[in-house]
Protein backbone atom coordinates (compact mmCIF):
# COMPACT_ATOMS: atom_id res chain seq x y z
CA UNK A 1 0.00 0.00 0.00
CA UNK A 2 1.24 3.48 -0.87
CA UNK A 3 2.20 5.49 2.21
CA UNK A 4 2.92 8.96 0.87
CA UNK A 5 1.00 11.83 -0.64
CA UNK A 6 1.50 13.66 -3.91
CA UNK A 7 0.52 17.20 -4.69
CA UNK A 8 -0.55 19.79 -7.20
CA UNK A 9 -1.40 18.90 -10.75
CA UNK A 10 -0.72 15.17 -10.26
CA UNK A 11 -3.38 15.00 -7.54
CA UNK A 12 -6.05 16.22 -9.95
CA UNK A 13 -4.92 13.71 -12.58
CA UNK A 14 -5.10 10.83 -10.08
CA UNK A 15 -8.60 11.72 -8.84
CA UNK A 16 -9.86 12.19 -12.40
CA UNK A 17 -8.38 8.84 -13.45
CA UNK A 18 -9.97 7.17 -10.43
CA UNK A 19 -13.48 8.41 -11.17
CA UNK A 20 -13.15 7.38 -14.81
CA UNK A 21 -11.40 4.02 -14.42
CA UNK A 22 -12.55 2.58 -11.08
CA UNK A 23 -16.19 1.98 -12.15
CA UNK A 24 -14.90 0.51 -15.42
CA UNK A 25 -12.57 -1.90 -13.59
CA UNK A 26 -15.43 -3.07 -11.32
CA UNK A 27 -17.75 -3.54 -14.31
CA UNK A 28 -15.12 -5.59 -16.16
CA UNK A 29 -14.56 -7.68 -13.05
CA UNK A 30 -18.28 -8.39 -12.79
CA UNK A 31 -18.45 -9.31 -16.49
CA UNK A 32 -15.49 -11.71 -16.19
CA UNK A 33 -16.80 -13.41 -13.05
CA UNK A 34 -18.83 -16.57 -13.79
CA UNK A 35 -20.73 -16.15 -10.51
CA UNK A 36 -23.54 -13.59 -10.57
CA UNK A 37 -24.73 -11.47 -7.65
CA UNK A 38 -27.86 -13.57 -7.20
CA UNK A 39 -25.68 -16.65 -6.59
CA UNK A 40 -23.51 -15.12 -3.87
CA UNK A 41 -24.17 -16.20 -0.23
CA UNK A 42 -23.97 -12.77 1.36
CA UNK A 43 -23.95 -14.05 4.96
CA UNK A 44 -20.96 -16.24 4.18
CA UNK A 45 -19.25 -13.35 2.42
CA UNK A 46 -19.91 -11.27 5.52
CA UNK A 47 -17.93 -13.83 7.55
CA UNK A 48 -15.04 -13.59 5.09
CA UNK A 49 -15.29 -9.78 5.21
CA UNK A 50 -15.04 -9.77 9.03
CA UNK A 51 -11.96 -12.00 8.89
CA UNK A 52 -10.28 -9.88 6.25
CA UNK A 53 -11.02 -6.67 8.20
CA UNK A 54 -9.40 -8.17 11.32
CA UNK A 55 -6.31 -9.08 9.29
CA UNK A 56 -6.24 -5.59 7.74
CA UNK A 57 -6.02 -4.08 11.20
CA UNK A 58 -2.80 -6.02 11.90
CA UNK A 59 -0.48 -4.61 9.23
CA UNK A 60 3.25 -5.24 9.09
CA UNK A 61 4.76 -1.85 8.23
CA UNK A 62 8.02 -2.35 6.32
CA UNK A 63 9.66 0.99 5.60
CA UNK A 64 6.74 3.11 4.43
CA UNK A 65 4.70 0.21 3.00
CA UNK A 66 2.06 -1.55 5.15
CA UNK A 67 1.85 -5.26 4.31
CA UNK A 68 -1.38 -6.93 5.39
CA UNK A 69 -1.84 -10.69 5.12
CA UNK A 70 -5.26 -10.72 3.46
CA UNK A 71 -4.24 -12.36 0.18
CA UNK A 72 -4.98 -15.83 1.57
CA UNK A 73 -8.56 -14.88 2.44
CA UNK A 74 -9.13 -13.08 -0.87
CA UNK A 75 -7.77 -16.16 -2.71
CA UNK A 76 -10.25 -18.41 -0.90
CA UNK A 77 -13.08 -16.00 -1.79
CA UNK A 78 -11.90 -15.87 -5.41
CA UNK A 79 -11.77 -19.67 -5.80
CA UNK A 80 -15.18 -20.07 -4.17
CA UNK A 81 -17.21 -17.12 -5.49
CA UNK A 82 -15.38 -15.67 -8.49
CA UNK A 83 -13.56 -12.49 -9.43
CA UNK A 84 -16.17 -9.86 -8.54
CA UNK A 85 -16.60 -11.17 -4.99
CA UNK A 86 -12.81 -11.21 -4.54
CA UNK A 87 -12.57 -7.61 -5.78
CA UNK A 88 -15.21 -6.50 -3.29
CA UNK A 89 -13.46 -8.30 -0.42
CA UNK A 90 -10.10 -6.76 -1.40
CA UNK A 91 -11.63 -3.28 -1.56
CA UNK A 92 -13.12 -3.82 1.90
CA UNK A 93 -9.67 -4.76 3.27
CA UNK A 94 -8.02 -1.69 1.71
CA UNK A 95 -10.72 0.64 3.07
CA UNK A 96 -10.41 -0.98 6.53
CA UNK A 97 -6.66 -0.37 6.60
CA UNK A 98 -7.02 3.25 5.48
CA UNK A 99 -9.64 3.85 8.17
CA UNK A 100 -7.29 2.30 10.72
CA UNK A 101 -4.47 4.59 9.60
CA UNK A 102 -6.88 7.58 9.70
CA UNK A 103 -5.70 9.58 6.75
CA UNK A 104 -5.31 13.33 7.03
CA UNK A 105 -5.98 15.87 4.29
CA UNK A 106 -2.45 15.63 2.93
CA UNK A 107 -2.74 11.87 2.44
CA UNK A 108 -6.28 11.55 1.07
CA UNK A 109 -4.76 10.89 -2.33
CA UNK A 110 -3.93 7.40 -1.05
CA UNK A 111 -7.62 6.48 -1.36
CA UNK A 112 -7.86 6.61 -5.18
CA UNK A 113 -4.30 5.29 -5.67
CA UNK A 114 -4.78 2.20 -3.52
CA UNK A 115 -8.34 1.40 -4.57
CA UNK A 116 -7.52 1.68 -8.26
CA UNK A 117 -4.23 -0.20 -7.80
CA UNK A 118 -5.67 -3.22 -5.96
CA UNK A 119 -8.87 -3.48 -8.02
CA UNK A 120 -6.81 -3.38 -11.25
CA UNK A 121 -4.40 -6.03 -9.94
CA UNK A 122 -7.35 -8.25 -8.97
CA UNK A 123 -8.90 -7.77 -12.43
CA UNK A 124 -5.72 -8.66 -14.35
CA UNK A 125 -4.86 -11.59 -12.06
CA UNK A 126 -8.39 -12.96 -12.39
CA UNK A 127 -8.26 -12.58 -16.16
CA UNK A 128 -5.02 -14.62 -16.24
CA UNK A 129 -6.66 -17.30 -14.06
CA UNK A 130 -9.57 -17.65 -16.49
CA UNK A 131 -7.28 -17.59 -19.52
CA UNK A 132 -5.34 -20.53 -18.05
CA UNK A 133 -8.58 -22.49 -17.71
CA UNK A 134 -9.24 -21.96 -14.03
CA UNK A 135 -12.63 -22.84 -12.54
CA UNK A 136 -14.42 -22.29 -9.23
CA UNK A 137 -15.55 -24.81 -6.65
CA UNK A 138 -13.01 -27.49 -7.57
CA UNK A 139 -11.04 -28.74 -4.57
CA UNK A 140 -8.77 -31.09 -6.49
CA UNK A 141 -5.83 -28.74 -6.09
CA UNK A 142 -3.25 -31.18 -7.36
CA UNK A 143 -4.89 -31.39 -10.76
CA UNK A 144 -2.93 -29.55 -13.41
CA UNK A 145 -5.99 -27.78 -14.77
CA UNK A 146 -6.46 -26.06 -11.37
CA UNK A 147 -2.92 -25.86 -9.99
CA UNK A 148 -1.52 -23.98 -12.99
CA UNK A 149 -4.23 -21.27 -13.01
CA UNK A 150 -3.81 -20.74 -9.25
CA UNK A 151 -0.02 -20.44 -9.52
CA UNK A 152 -0.40 -18.10 -12.49
CA UNK A 153 -2.93 -15.99 -10.57
CA UNK A 154 -0.63 -15.64 -7.54
CA UNK A 155 2.51 -14.89 -9.57
CA UNK A 156 0.74 -12.21 -11.59
CA UNK A 157 -0.82 -10.73 -8.43
CA UNK A 158 2.54 -10.51 -6.63
CA UNK A 159 4.42 -9.18 -9.68
CA UNK A 160 1.83 -6.51 -10.49
CA UNK A 161 1.76 -5.41 -6.86
CA UNK A 162 5.53 -4.85 -6.83
CA UNK A 163 5.58 -3.20 -10.26
CA UNK A 164 2.75 -0.87 -9.18
CA UNK A 165 4.59 0.12 -5.99
CA UNK A 166 7.77 0.80 -7.95
CA UNK A 167 5.87 2.90 -10.51
CA UNK A 168 4.00 4.90 -7.88
CA UNK A 169 7.13 5.72 -5.86
CA UNK A 170 9.33 6.45 -8.88
CA UNK A 171 6.88 8.28 -11.15
CA UNK A 172 4.12 9.73 -8.95
CA UNK A 173 6.10 10.42 -5.79
CA UNK A 174 9.41 11.20 -7.58
CA UNK A 175 11.40 9.18 -5.03
CA UNK A 176 14.42 6.99 -5.73
CA UNK A 177 13.58 3.36 -5.09
CA UNK A 178 15.20 0.10 -6.15
CA UNK A 179 12.88 -2.62 -7.37
CA UNK A 180 14.00 -5.26 -4.86
CA UNK A 181 13.56 -3.64 -1.43
CA UNK A 182 12.98 -4.87 2.10
CA UNK A 183 9.21 -4.65 1.67
CA UNK A 184 9.57 -6.61 -1.60
CA UNK A 185 11.25 -9.45 0.30
CA UNK A 186 8.73 -9.35 3.14
CA UNK A 187 5.84 -9.35 0.68
CA UNK A 188 7.36 -12.34 -1.11
CA UNK A 189 7.86 -14.32 2.11
CA UNK A 190 4.41 -13.55 3.47
CA UNK A 191 2.82 -14.43 0.12
CA UNK A 192 4.43 -17.88 0.29
CA UNK A 193 3.20 -18.29 3.88
CA UNK A 194 -0.42 -17.23 3.27
CA UNK A 195 -0.85 -19.15 -0.01
CA UNK A 196 -1.24 -22.58 1.61
CA UNK A 197 -3.36 -21.05 4.39
CA UNK A 198 -5.68 -19.54 1.77
CA UNK A 199 -5.93 -22.86 -0.07
CA UNK A 200 -6.73 -24.70 3.17
CA UNK A 201 -9.42 -22.12 3.95
CA UNK A 202 -10.88 -22.61 0.47
CA UNK A 203 -10.94 -26.44 0.68
CA UNK A 204 -12.41 -26.48 4.22
CA UNK A 205 -15.03 -23.93 3.26
CA UNK A 206 -16.11 -26.02 0.28
CA UNK A 207 -16.41 -29.07 2.55
CA UNK A 208 -17.61 -27.64 5.89
CA UNK A 209 -19.17 -24.31 5.00
CA UNK A 210 -18.98 -21.11 7.00
CA UNK A 211 -17.48 -22.82 10.10
CA UNK A 212 -14.21 -23.14 8.17
CA UNK A 213 -13.70 -19.42 8.64
CA UNK A 214 -13.37 -19.99 12.38
CA UNK A 215 -11.19 -23.09 12.10
CA UNK A 216 -8.72 -21.42 9.75
CA UNK A 217 -9.31 -17.75 10.54
CA UNK A 218 -8.26 -17.92 14.21
CA UNK A 219 -4.88 -19.60 13.49
CA UNK A 220 -4.45 -17.20 10.57
CA UNK A 221 -4.90 -14.18 12.86
CA UNK A 222 -2.45 -15.69 15.38
CA UNK A 223 0.05 -16.31 12.58
CA UNK A 224 -0.28 -12.69 11.48
CA UNK A 225 0.31 -11.46 15.03
CA UNK A 226 3.40 -13.68 15.33
CA UNK A 227 4.80 -12.34 12.05
CA UNK A 228 4.05 -8.78 13.16
CA UNK A 229 5.86 -9.32 16.47
CA UNK A 230 8.79 -10.91 14.66
CA UNK A 231 9.05 -7.98 12.26
CA UNK A 232 8.77 -5.52 15.15
CA UNK A 233 11.62 -7.27 16.99
CA UNK A 234 13.71 -7.21 13.82
CA UNK A 235 12.95 -3.53 13.36
CA UNK A 236 13.90 -2.76 16.96
CA UNK A 237 17.17 -4.67 16.55
CA UNK A 238 17.88 -2.64 13.42
CA UNK A 239 17.15 0.60 15.28
CA UNK A 240 19.42 -0.47 18.14
CA UNK A 241 22.28 -1.17 15.75
CA UNK A 242 21.80 2.20 14.06
CA UNK A 243 21.53 3.91 17.46
CA UNK A 244 24.85 2.35 18.49
CA UNK A 245 26.41 3.63 15.27
CA UNK A 246 25.05 7.12 15.90
CA UNK A 247 26.39 6.97 19.46
CA UNK A 248 29.89 6.17 18.17
CA UNK A 249 29.73 9.04 15.67
CA UNK A 250 28.63 11.46 18.39
CA UNK A 251 31.41 10.50 20.79
CA UNK A 252 33.98 11.07 18.02
CA UNK A 253 32.98 14.75 17.79
CA UNK A 254 34.94 17.15 19.97
CA UNK A 255 32.93 20.34 19.47
CA UNK A 256 29.33 20.95 20.49
CA UNK A 257 28.33 22.42 17.11
CA UNK A 258 29.36 19.22 15.34
CA UNK A 259 27.54 17.09 17.92
CA UNK A 260 24.34 19.09 17.41
CA UNK A 261 24.56 18.89 13.62
CA UNK A 262 25.33 15.15 13.48
CA UNK A 263 22.63 14.25 16.01
CA UNK A 264 19.86 16.17 14.22
CA UNK A 265 20.92 14.83 10.83
CA UNK A 266 21.00 11.20 11.95
CA UNK A 267 17.75 11.35 13.91
CA UNK A 268 15.97 13.04 10.98
CA UNK A 269 16.98 10.19 8.67
CA UNK A 270 16.42 7.39 11.19
CA UNK A 271 12.78 8.31 11.88
CA UNK A 272 10.01 9.72 9.65
CA UNK A 273 9.91 13.41 10.55
CA UNK A 274 8.35 16.58 9.21
CA UNK A 275 9.81 18.51 12.16
CA UNK A 276 12.81 17.77 14.35
CA UNK A 277 14.33 20.10 16.92
CA UNK A 278 16.99 20.18 19.62
CA UNK A 279 15.79 22.58 22.30
CA UNK A 280 17.96 24.10 25.00
CA UNK A 281 16.46 24.80 28.42
CA UNK A 282 18.56 27.94 28.79
CA UNK A 283 16.49 29.63 31.47
CA UNK A 284 14.04 28.47 34.11
CA UNK A 285 11.21 30.01 32.14
CA UNK A 286 12.63 29.90 28.62
CA UNK A 287 13.55 27.56 25.80
CA UNK A 288 15.73 28.09 22.75
CA UNK A 289 15.73 26.17 19.45
CA UNK A 290 19.40 25.20 18.95
CA UNK A 291 18.88 23.13 15.79
CA UNK A 292 15.78 22.53 13.70
CA UNK A 293 14.64 20.64 10.61
CA UNK A 294 11.21 21.90 9.57
CA UNK A 295 9.59 20.90 6.28
CA UNK A 296 6.89 23.51 6.87
CA UNK A 297 9.53 26.24 7.43
CA UNK A 298 7.46 27.23 10.45
CA UNK A 299 10.23 27.60 13.06
CA UNK A 300 13.73 29.07 12.69
CA UNK A 301 16.94 28.26 14.53
CA UNK A 302 17.58 30.33 17.70
CA UNK A 303 13.85 30.95 18.18
CA UNK A 304 13.15 31.57 21.87
CA UNK A 305 10.00 30.17 23.48
CA UNK A 306 8.51 30.95 26.88
CA UNK A 307 7.49 27.86 28.83
CA UNK A 308 4.16 29.39 29.78
CA UNK A 309 3.36 29.73 26.07
CA UNK A 310 4.24 26.09 25.33
CA UNK A 311 1.91 23.48 26.88
CA UNK A 312 3.53 20.45 25.24
CA UNK A 313 7.14 21.19 26.16
CA UNK A 314 6.07 22.60 29.52
CA UNK A 315 4.37 19.28 30.29
CA UNK A 316 7.59 17.38 29.51
CA UNK A 317 9.63 19.68 31.74
CA UNK A 318 7.15 19.26 34.57
CA UNK A 319 6.64 15.50 34.29
CA UNK A 320 10.32 14.83 33.42
CA UNK A 321 9.16 11.90 31.28
CA UNK A 322 9.45 11.01 27.60
CA UNK A 323 6.20 10.97 25.61
CA UNK A 324 4.96 9.40 22.38
CA UNK A 325 1.64 10.60 20.92
CA UNK A 326 0.23 8.72 17.92
CA UNK A 327 -2.47 11.23 16.94
CA UNK A 328 -3.19 14.88 17.65
CA UNK A 329 -6.29 13.84 19.56
CA UNK A 330 -4.06 12.33 22.27
CA UNK A 331 -2.45 15.70 23.02
CA UNK A 332 -5.32 18.01 22.07
CA UNK A 333 -5.49 19.16 25.73
CA UNK A 334 -2.01 20.63 25.24
CA UNK A 335 -3.41 23.19 22.83
CA UNK A 336 -0.76 25.90 23.11
CA UNK A 337 2.30 24.79 21.15
CA UNK A 338 4.81 26.09 18.60
CA UNK A 339 4.22 23.05 16.36
CA UNK A 340 2.58 23.43 12.95
CA UNK A 341 -1.21 22.75 12.97
CA UNK A 342 -0.76 19.78 10.62
CA UNK A 343 1.40 17.84 13.12
CA UNK A 344 -0.16 14.59 14.35
CA UNK A 345 2.47 12.23 15.79
CA UNK A 346 4.99 13.45 18.37
CA UNK A 347 7.98 12.03 20.24
CA UNK A 348 9.69 14.20 22.86
CA UNK A 349 12.47 13.10 25.23
CA UNK A 350 14.35 15.15 27.85
CA UNK A 351 18.15 15.36 27.94
CA UNK A 352 19.25 15.35 31.58
CA UNK A 353 22.48 15.82 33.51
CA UNK A 354 22.83 15.58 37.29
CA UNK A 355 19.06 15.19 37.68
CA UNK A 356 18.49 18.44 35.78
CA UNK A 357 16.84 18.73 32.37
CA UNK A 358 19.19 20.68 30.14
CA UNK A 359 17.45 20.12 26.82
CA UNK A 360 14.68 18.44 24.86
CA UNK A 361 14.68 16.47 21.61
CA UNK A 362 11.41 16.75 19.69
CA UNK A 363 10.34 14.75 16.63
CA UNK A 364 7.01 15.30 14.90
CA UNK A 365 5.19 14.05 11.81
CA UNK A 366 2.06 15.08 9.94
CA UNK A 367 1.20 11.38 9.59
CA UNK A 368 -0.86 9.67 12.27
CA UNK A 369 0.79 6.75 14.06
CA UNK A 370 4.15 7.60 12.54
CA UNK A 371 5.92 6.38 15.70
CA UNK A 372 5.58 3.56 18.21
CA UNK A 373 6.77 2.75 21.71
CA UNK A 374 9.88 0.97 20.43
CA UNK A 375 10.97 4.16 18.65
CA UNK A 376 10.42 6.11 21.86
CA UNK A 377 12.78 3.65 23.58
CA UNK A 378 15.38 4.18 20.84
CA UNK A 379 15.06 7.96 21.20
CA UNK A 380 15.64 7.68 24.96
CA UNK A 381 18.85 5.77 24.23
CA UNK A 382 19.93 8.30 21.59
CA UNK A 383 19.18 11.19 23.97
CA UNK A 384 21.52 9.59 26.52
CA UNK A 385 24.25 9.28 23.87
CA UNK A 386 23.61 12.88 22.89
CA UNK A 387 23.81 14.18 26.46
CA UNK A 388 27.12 12.38 27.08
CA UNK A 389 28.56 13.60 23.75
CA UNK A 390 27.56 17.21 24.48
CA UNK A 391 29.09 17.06 27.94
CA UNK A 392 32.32 15.64 26.53
CA UNK A 393 32.43 18.28 23.77
CA UNK A 394 31.85 21.11 26.25
CA UNK A 395 34.63 19.85 28.54
CA UNK A 396 36.95 19.61 25.56
CA UNK A 397 36.03 23.10 24.33
CA UNK A 398 36.53 24.54 27.82
CA UNK A 399 39.91 22.84 28.18
CA UNK A 400 40.91 24.00 24.72
CA UNK A 401 39.71 27.53 25.46
CA UNK A 402 41.75 27.67 28.66
CA UNK A 403 44.84 26.40 26.89
CA UNK A 404 44.47 28.96 24.11
CA UNK A 405 43.35 32.03 26.06
CA UNK A 406 44.85 34.42 28.52
CA UNK A 407 43.06 33.99 31.83
CA UNK A 408 42.99 37.73 32.53
CA UNK A 409 42.15 39.37 29.21
CA UNK A 410 40.42 36.37 27.52
CA UNK A 411 42.49 37.11 24.41
CA UNK A 412 44.44 34.35 22.70
CA UNK A 413 47.75 33.59 24.38
CA UNK A 414 51.05 33.77 22.54
CA UNK A 415 51.36 29.98 22.15
CA UNK A 416 48.11 29.85 20.20
CA UNK A 417 49.07 33.00 18.30
CA UNK A 418 52.29 31.34 17.12
CA UNK A 419 50.33 28.47 15.55
CA UNK A 420 48.01 30.92 13.76
CA UNK A 421 51.01 32.89 12.54
CA UNK A 422 52.58 29.72 11.09
CA UNK A 423 49.33 28.84 9.29
CA UNK A 424 48.85 32.30 7.83
CA UNK A 425 52.47 32.57 6.72
CA UNK A 426 52.09 29.21 4.95
CA UNK A 427 49.10 30.66 3.12
CA UNK A 428 51.21 33.68 2.17
CA UNK A 429 53.90 31.40 0.74
CA UNK A 430 51.36 29.42 -1.31
CA UNK A 431 49.84 32.58 -2.78
CA UNK A 432 46.53 32.40 -0.91
CA UNK A 433 47.41 35.74 0.74
CA UNK A 434 48.94 38.81 -0.88
CA UNK A 435 50.08 40.43 2.38
CA UNK A 436 50.42 39.57 6.03
CA UNK A 437 50.78 42.41 8.54
CA UNK A 438 51.66 42.19 12.22
CA UNK A 439 51.19 44.91 14.85
CA UNK A 440 52.98 44.96 18.20
CA UNK A 441 51.60 47.30 20.87
CA UNK A 442 53.17 48.21 24.21
CA UNK A 443 51.45 50.37 26.84
CA UNK A 444 53.53 53.42 27.84
CA UNK A 445 54.66 53.93 31.46
CA UNK A 446 52.56 51.00 32.61
CA UNK A 447 54.78 50.38 35.67
CA UNK A 448 53.83 53.83 36.91
CA UNK A 449 50.14 52.91 36.74
CA UNK A 450 50.79 49.83 38.87
CA UNK A 451 52.81 51.83 41.36
CA UNK A 452 50.25 54.63 41.73
CA UNK A 453 46.96 52.75 41.50
CA UNK A 454 47.91 49.17 42.33
CA UNK A 455 48.26 45.98 40.33
CA UNK A 456 44.50 45.32 40.36
CA UNK A 457 44.04 48.62 38.54
CA UNK A 458 46.73 47.55 36.09
CA UNK A 459 44.78 44.37 35.41
CA UNK A 460 41.63 46.45 34.86
CA UNK A 461 43.44 48.49 32.22
CA UNK A 462 44.76 45.36 30.49
CA UNK A 463 41.24 43.92 30.28
CA UNK A 464 39.81 47.17 28.93
CA UNK A 465 42.58 47.44 26.35
CA UNK A 466 41.83 43.85 25.27
CA UNK A 467 38.14 44.68 24.89
CA UNK A 468 38.86 47.75 22.79
CA UNK A 469 41.30 45.90 20.53
CA UNK A 470 38.80 43.11 20.00
CA UNK A 471 36.11 45.57 18.93
CA UNK A 472 38.39 47.65 16.67
CA UNK A 473 40.04 44.69 14.91
CA UNK A 474 36.83 42.62 14.65
CA UNK A 475 37.03 39.91 12.00
CA UNK A 476 40.01 41.53 10.26
CA UNK A 477 42.59 39.63 12.26
CA UNK A 478 43.65 37.81 15.43
CA UNK A 479 44.38 39.66 18.68
CA UNK A 480 46.58 38.06 21.33
CA UNK A 481 48.36 39.03 24.53
CA UNK A 482 52.07 38.99 23.80
CA UNK A 483 53.13 39.20 27.45
CA UNK A 484 52.96 41.74 30.29
CA UNK A 485 51.51 44.96 28.87
CA UNK A 486 52.24 44.01 25.24
CA UNK A 487 49.68 42.92 22.64
CA UNK A 488 50.09 41.51 19.16
CA UNK A 489 47.67 41.64 16.21
CA UNK A 490 47.93 39.47 13.07
CA UNK A 491 46.21 40.84 9.96
CA UNK A 492 45.93 38.52 6.90
CA UNK A 493 45.61 40.22 3.51
CA UNK A 494 46.15 43.70 4.95
CA UNK A 495 48.70 45.87 3.13
CA UNK A 496 51.02 48.45 4.66
CA UNK A 497 48.76 51.49 4.19
CA UNK A 498 45.65 49.85 5.66
CA UNK A 499 47.70 48.45 8.52
CA UNK A 500 48.99 51.94 9.34
CA UNK A 501 45.42 53.30 9.33
CA UNK A 502 44.26 50.55 11.70
CA UNK A 503 47.25 51.04 14.02
CA UNK A 504 46.64 54.80 14.14
CA UNK A 505 42.98 54.18 14.91
CA UNK A 506 44.01 52.00 17.84
CA UNK A 507 46.52 54.56 19.11
CA UNK A 508 43.97 57.40 19.01
CA UNK A 509 41.32 55.29 20.76
CA UNK A 510 43.67 54.39 23.62
CA UNK A 511 45.09 57.89 24.00
CA UNK A 512 41.85 59.89 23.82
CA UNK A 513 39.54 57.68 25.90
CA UNK A 514 40.18 57.44 29.62
CA UNK A 515 40.25 54.09 31.44
CA UNK A 516 37.99 53.66 34.45
CA UNK A 517 39.64 52.13 37.54
CA UNK A 518 37.35 50.81 40.24
CA UNK A 519 39.81 48.65 42.21
CA UNK A 520 42.51 51.29 42.82
CA UNK A 521 44.47 51.83 46.05
CA UNK A 522 43.91 55.59 46.25
CA UNK A 523 42.13 57.08 49.26
CA UNK A 524 39.18 58.29 47.20
CA UNK A 525 36.26 55.80 47.12
CA UNK A 526 35.14 56.95 43.66
CA UNK A 527 36.36 55.42 40.42
CA UNK A 528 39.50 56.94 38.94
CA UNK A 529 39.87 58.00 35.30
CA UNK A 530 43.34 57.39 33.87
CA UNK A 531 44.85 58.17 30.48
CA UNK A 532 47.14 55.51 29.01
CA UNK A 533 48.96 55.69 25.68
CA UNK A 534 50.62 53.02 23.60
CA UNK A 535 53.65 52.74 21.37
CA UNK A 536 52.87 50.74 18.23
CA UNK A 537 55.06 49.16 15.59
CA UNK A 538 54.17 47.05 12.59
CA UNK A 539 55.72 45.14 9.70
CA UNK A 540 54.22 43.67 6.55
CA UNK A 541 55.27 40.47 4.77
CA UNK A 542 56.51 39.56 2.26
CA UNK A 543 58.26 42.96 1.85
CA UNK A 544 59.52 43.22 5.43
CA UNK A 545 60.13 39.58 6.38
CA UNK A 546 61.29 36.26 5.01
CA UNK A 547 59.76 34.16 7.78
CA UNK A 548 57.60 34.41 10.88
CA UNK A 549 60.50 35.28 13.21
CA UNK A 550 61.49 38.14 10.92
CA UNK A 551 57.95 39.50 10.93
CA UNK A 552 57.79 39.58 14.75
CA UNK A 553 61.32 40.88 15.18
CA UNK A 554 60.87 43.70 12.66
CA UNK A 555 57.52 44.79 14.13
CA UNK A 556 59.19 44.76 17.56
CA UNK A 557 62.08 46.87 16.26
CA UNK A 558 59.64 49.36 14.72
CA UNK A 559 57.82 49.66 18.05
CA UNK A 560 60.94 50.31 20.17
CA UNK A 561 63.02 52.32 17.77
CA UNK A 562 60.32 54.09 15.80
CA UNK A 563 57.77 54.64 18.60
CA UNK A 564 59.25 54.23 22.10
CA UNK A 565 62.55 55.95 21.47
CA UNK A 566 60.84 58.61 19.36
CA UNK A 567 58.74 59.81 22.29
CA UNK A 568 56.01 57.18 22.77
CA UNK A 569 52.32 57.37 21.81
CA UNK A 570 53.27 56.86 18.18
CA UNK A 571 52.79 54.40 15.32
CA UNK A 572 55.94 53.32 13.49
CA UNK A 573 56.42 51.03 10.51
CA UNK A 574 59.43 48.87 9.90
CA UNK A 575 61.81 50.28 7.31
CA UNK A 576 64.65 48.34 5.82
CA UNK A 577 68.09 49.88 6.18
CA UNK A 578 70.64 49.54 3.44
Amino acid sequence: MVAQAVGGRMTKIIWTSFFLLFPLVLWLGYQLSPVGLEELPFLHLLGFAILIIILSLIPIVVGEVPIFLTQGVSLAVFLSFGLFAEMMITIISVVALMLYIRLNKQNLIRIPINLLMFSSISLISGFVFYMLGGTHGNIELLQTNLAIPIIGHELVYFTLNQVSLYFIHSVLLKKERSFVTTDFKWDGVTSLIVLPVGLILYVLYEQLGIVAIFYVGLPFVILTLILQLYHTSQKVNGFLQQAAGIGHQLTERLDSKSVLDVFLDKVSTLFPVDYAAIIDVHKETGLKILRVMDKHDHIKINTEILVEDEDLLGYILQSRKSICYLTRKEWSHLSSTHLHPSIQSVICVPVSRNQKIEGLVLLASSTKRAYDKSQLMIMDILASYFGVAMEKARHYEETKRRSERCGLTKLYNYRYFESVLEQEYARLNTGDLDNLSLILLDLDHFKKVNDVYGHQSGNEILKQVADRLTVIVGDSGTVARYGGEEFVILLPDMDRNRCFELAEKIRVNLANRSFTLKQHIRNSPSAQLVRVTASIGFATAPDDAEDTLDLIRHADRAMYVGAKQAGRNKVAEYKKTS
